[in-house]
């Protein structure tokens, strides 16, 4: 059976994205009880991150050490991708070891030739292109908290970046609607807008585009390796700011997510993030349980 990789959204079907989200509801309700079924036993993930995280490494620990795996991690001073070691030379070396790869990187073609020369599953924990594990754990609260997102108004504020990628991929493959709203100047790539503008709607105005919201999801307004470009965003994206005044133009009961670390005062106000309406730390918590879902999928052939 061909090796199947989780480098964006679209490598699984619409079918496969549905029945996994429900599996980690399912496999979430089973940790409540203590229950976690050693789905991993002997099984060993490598975690490889070129760029940080403390959300990422500890849910794909945690999910392969609560269902009795391990997991490896691996720094850029860990190995010798920072010394010059081809990216292919160093999947076909782990992936004769390991029995999944994890990698946090900077450019998306890194894990494409990851996945390439790689013998195991290889999953995108993220790229400056796309962030697909983030999309499995929002759609997955989402669920949790209204049920369906199926032709829901999904309202994505402030940068057109790796999180907004994902979101217009996830519109198409769970059927949700879109709406953008970003600084002309900052919108997400033109090549998807176009491929899935059947999903997605661009209204720059953010008063405008929450209006009947069902959820609004927003990041930082400079992300990693783009800090010298912080002071300038921070006046351009300043009408974008997800305030009390903003959430209360979408519908009553809509939902606010934040993919985390937030950068409070900035991009949002901390009486939104603290607010009834927020769900980030549901979403955050909620990454261990759909990458367990993901894990299984990949490693044990789960359909």
């Amino acid at each position: 059976m061909a090796v199947r990789h989780f480098l964006s959204l679209s490598d699984l079907s619409k079918q496969e994205l549905n029945t996994l989200i429900q599996r980690a509801i399912e496999l979430k309700k089973l940790q409540e009880q203590d229950q976690c079924p050693l789905l991993f036993k002997n099984k060993v993930l490598a975690m490889v991150f070129e760029k940080s995280s403390t959300r990422t490494r500890v849910s794909f620990e945690t999910a392969m050490a609560q269902c009795g795996g391990s997991a490896i991690f691996l720094s850029q001073n860990d190995t010798q991708l920072g010394r010059g070691e081809p990216v292919g030379d160093m999947a076909r070396v782990l992936s004769r070891m390991v029995d999944c790869i994890m990698v946090r990187t900077y450019a998306h073609e890194t894990i494409e030739i990851f996945s390439e020369y790689s013998k195991v599953p290889v999953i995108n924990a993220l790229t400056d292109f796309c962030h697909p594990c983030q999309l499995l754990a929002d759609v997955q609260t989402y669920v949790e908290q209204r049920g369906s997102i199926q032709g829901k108004r999904v309202v994505w504020i402030g940068d057109g970046n790796n999180m907004c990628h994902s979101y217009i991929k996830a519109a198409h493959l769970f059927d949700f609607e879109l709406v953008i709203s970003t600084p002309v100047d900052y919108k997400p790539q033109a090549e998807l807008m176009k491929k899935f503008a059947a999903n997605i709607t661009f209204i720059s105005d953010p008063e405008q585009a929450v209006v009947n919201a069902d959820l609004i999801s927003t990041d930082v307004w400079a992300s990693m390796g783009q800090e010298a470009e912080q002071k300038e965003r921070m006046q351009v994206f300043k009408p974008y700011q997800v305030t009390n005044d903003l959430l209360s133009l979408a519908k009553p009961d809509a939902i606010f997510m934040h993919c985390l670390p937030a950068h409070r005062g900035e991009e949002v106000t901390n009486e939104v993030i603290e607010g009834n309406q927020s769900v980030v730390w549901q979403q955050a918590g909620n990454r261990l349980h759909s990458q367990k879902a993901l894990l299984e999928f990949l490693m044990l052939n789960k359909k």
